[in-house]
């Protein structure tokens, strides 16, 4: 396997989408819409991918994957000769509905002047709707595995013509427990496909997984954490449930705070949490796996216009909401796994804006927090506001002053001269962390 590390350097080098080598018709379409210029990891797999090696690529949320993956595969089945009744050329796997439709939504776009069929397949939408599309001759598939597999049992589509296999954000699909329907979807297309594999992590599993579905790949990866550079990241020490609410109620009214997402660990507390900030005057909604796919498209458009300024979502969103003005992500209960962390914060602080982080942590999650700072290299600063301030001791560990950024000016993680929950005020040292 030969491996291309991608370094910020190479946007540097100003090359055009045209000099990479994709259709003429679809930089066109680019060029329409002001893309221009190639991101580190477009740069690095596009050209590999147009001259047909398999991409094992690791890339975040907001660093252009999407373009990376969907510009050579449009190109490759450009000029073939129409495809049958629900015999698509491309394939695309993603975790999430909301994914899958972002993905849809940006491949309509690149592929525009070549007047392709692009649709997506994915749990939550009425099976009626979706047999209607696959009667039709399909170019592009983008779909959640479960519901595809639904359809391939049904014989109601046939991917024995799929010239290239992308898996978006593949770890996500291991984790939640798709790796069986993944491999069964592989193998139901071509042997001489060409595969397309991004991940924002690569550990033991994803090996493993590339290792089944990948033909001698090119390796790239990118370097930077680009999503996290404008992320300044803020830690609130909390008594019980009671003091986060508290917590969450005033920073949620601070002029400072424009469009945020607040995480929450079930669908009950999202609902809940909705409610109450609703309750207190706040355009708020909720956004979770047991809404159907119609009421979370409206709840994420309602955002996009302004019209919901706080959503308060489950991890199934995590990877899947694609906003550009998000000032602010909460997380009002910590994730399971640091991936998840910097996969959530990166909500915020997109297209080179900035961002703020804030996060909620009580001493039952000490564990997960030592955890998030040794996968993100830097330690939370320590905020408080002043009247609601944890009234628990915090024992052990060496203190430190909160609103100093630790390892210097040098961390991607922190930036100097945070303040205190929006209040403009430099936060207190607290006696410890725990």
């Amino acid at each position: 396997m030969s491996e291309q590390i991608v370094s910020e350097q190479i946007a540097s080098e100003q090359q055009t989408f045209a000099e990479l080598g994709i259709h003429s018709k679809i930089a066109q379409a680019l060029g329409e819409h002001g893309y221009t210029t190639p991101t580190p990891v477009q740069a690095a797999a596009i050209p590999s991918a147009l001259a047909g090696r398999d991409i094992l690529a690791t890339a975040e949320t907001g660093t252009g994957k999407t373009a990376a993956f969907m510009l050579p595969a449009l190109t490759r089945v450009a000029d073939l000769p129409a495809p049958g009744i629900a015999a698509p050329r491309i394939l695309v796997l993603a975790p999430t509905r909301e994914l899958a439709s972002q993905v849809t939504q940006a491949a309509r776009k690149y592929a525009r002047p070549l007047r392709m069929n692009i649709i997506d397949v994915v749990g939550g939408m009425p099976y009626g709707e979706q047999l209607r599309m696959l009667s039709r001759p399909v170019d592009v598939v983008v779909a959640t595995p479960g519901r595809l597999i639904d359809h391939i049992e049904r014989q109601r589509i046939d991917l024995s013509a799929v010239e290239v296999l992308i898996l978006d954000e593949a770890d996500r699909m291991l984790d939640m427990g798709f790796l069986d329907d993944v491999e069964r979807i592989a193998d139901a297309c071509k042997a001489s496909r060409q595969t397309l594999l991004f991940t924002a992590t690569l550990d033991r599993r994803m090996s493993q997984l590339a290792g089944k579905l990948l033909r001698n790949p090119e390796r790239v990866a990118v370097e930077s954490q680009a999503t996290a550079i404008n992320v300044e990241q803020r830690l609130h020490h909390a008594d019980d449930m009671d003091h986060k609410r508290r917590l969450l109620m005033h920073i949620a009214g601070q002029d400072e705070v424009g469009k945020a997402i607040i995480f929450a660990a079930t669908k009950r507390d999202a609902d809940a949490l909705a409610h109450e900030l609703s309750a207190a005057g706040h355009a708020a909604a909720a956004l979770h796996g047991d809404m159907d796919q119609s009421k979370r498209n409206r709840t994420l458009q309602r955002l996009r216009t302004g019209q919901v300024r706080l959503l308060v979502a489950t991890d199934v969103a995590a990877r899947g909401i694609d906003v550009r003005d998000i000032t602010h992500v909460i997380n009002f209960d910590l994730p399971r796994s640091a991936e998840d962390y910097v996969h959530r914060i990166g909500r915020t602080g997109r297209a080179g804006a900035s961002g703020i982080a804030v996060s909620f942590a009580s001493r039952s999650d000490r564990d997960t927090l030592s955890r998030i700072e040794r996968f993100t290299g830097a330690t939370l600063a320590i905020h408080t506001i002043a009247g609601i301030e944890p009234q628990r001791s915090f024992s052990g560990g060496s203190g430190r002053p909160a609103g100093r950024p630790a390892g210097g000016r040098g961390r991607p993680w922190q930036r100097d001269g945070q303040r205190d929950g929006g209040q403009g005020r430099p936060s207190q040292a607290r006696a410890g962390r725990w």
